[in-house]
């Protein structure tokens, strides 16, 4: 989880229908170039940027692409005047990859992005899982190696050394893990691909119709590339960190603006109690939780509905706010 300040609120001043970036080369979609030679493609929807009120980027997560949906009803986002930009980040999707990313370089590509599309001096910033900057976190990681996070929370956590496990594995063994996924001799299908364990009743419904979130299935791992993109995004967002989120301030001590965290009471793949414990260290953030939600909480109409008014209008969706004295079975 990262509040980089310069990345989520602040841009420089133009629209999907109003102007397009200096440097540009069509692909498929609208790509910029980055001042370190890689282009980065994107998508605009929402009201034509010169007659917005409010201008978003969206950060997909892991195994997903800027094609993901964000179903806020198009009255409210009419309503509200909003100015959607979502874009594939390194190496997903049409966007070049980015052999040195890192959380910072991720940053720097969002800041990148917002000058040359000329977002202005205030636009907002949701990071859907992996993609982990945002003033409004959806489902967001928890990192298992953060070190303010107790043992007593993770110590039986399978996730824990599941994690431990494939950070080896992927750091000393891409090779071998590379050719499990994509032979044909045994069945191996990927750990997380439609799987009970990390995905309820909800998310299995929306893996079966919703556009947008590649994951790991065996027809994309088969690209070498695409391989590699995975395992350079999964050692950033899951590796060792520079810093301890957990040890942030308040970005916005004048409460100029705030951070929300939104996640799954049935969450599977970032387990319900993690996100209690950051937002108990973090009480500057406003919590939320979707009572029946899992990890595929932003393919939800009306969570989408409630995470645009709770960002834009500062309206508290009473439906989310959890009971915190529940306990969690």
């Amino acid at each position: 989880m990262s509040t980089q300040p310069k990345s989520t609120m602040m841009g420089n001043i133009s629209g999907h229908g109003c102007s397009k970036p200096k440097e540009s080369e069509q692909v498929g979609s609208p790509r910029i170039k980055l001042s370190d030679g890689r282009y980065l493609a994107y998508r605009e929807t929402g009201v034509p940027k010169c007659d917005a009120v409010y201008k978003i980027i969206i950060a997909h997560g892991f195994g997903s692409s800027k094609d993901m949906s964000f179903l806020a009803p198009q009255e409210l986002i009419e309503e509200l005047k909003v100015y959607m930009l979502l874009y594939d980040r390194a190496g997903y999707g049409e966007s070049d990859p980015n052999p040195k990313r890192s959380l910072k370089s991720e940053s720097q590509d969002i800041e990148e992005l917002a000058d040359q599309l000329e977002l202005g001096v205030k636009f907002y910033l949701i990071g859907v899982s992996l993609g982990l900057h945002g003033v409004a976190l959806v489902a967001t990681t928890v990192n298992y190696n953060w070190p303010s996070i107790p043992e007593r929370l993770i110590k039986d956590d399978f996730r824990n050394n599941l994690l431990k496990f494939g950070l080896w594995v992927v750091k000393h063994m891409s090779g071998l893990l590379y050719w499990w996924m994509t032979q044909k001799l045994f069945p191996s299908a990927t750990v997380m691909e439609k799987n009970p364990v990390f995905f309820n009743d909800r998310d299995q419904d929306v893996l079966k119709r919703t556009p947008g979130f590649e994951l790991l299935s065996e027809d994309k791992l088969g690209t070498k590339s695409i391989f590699e993109n995975l395992r350079h995004d999964f050692l950033a967002g899951m590796g060792k960190w520079e810093f301890d989120p957990l040890k942030m301030s308040n970005p916005y001590p004048e409460n100029e603006s705030s951070v929300h965290l939104w996640t799954g009471f049935e969450d599977r793949v970032v387990p319900v109690e993690l996100q209690r414990f950051v937002s108990s260290n973090l009480p500057w953030i406003k919590y939320h939780e979707v009572p029946c939600g899992g990890h595929l909480i932003v393919y939800d109409s009306d969570v989408c509905s409630a995470i645009l008014q709770a960002l834009l209008l500062d309206e508290e969706p009473a439906s989310y706010i959890p009971n915190l004295s529940t306990a969690i079975a």
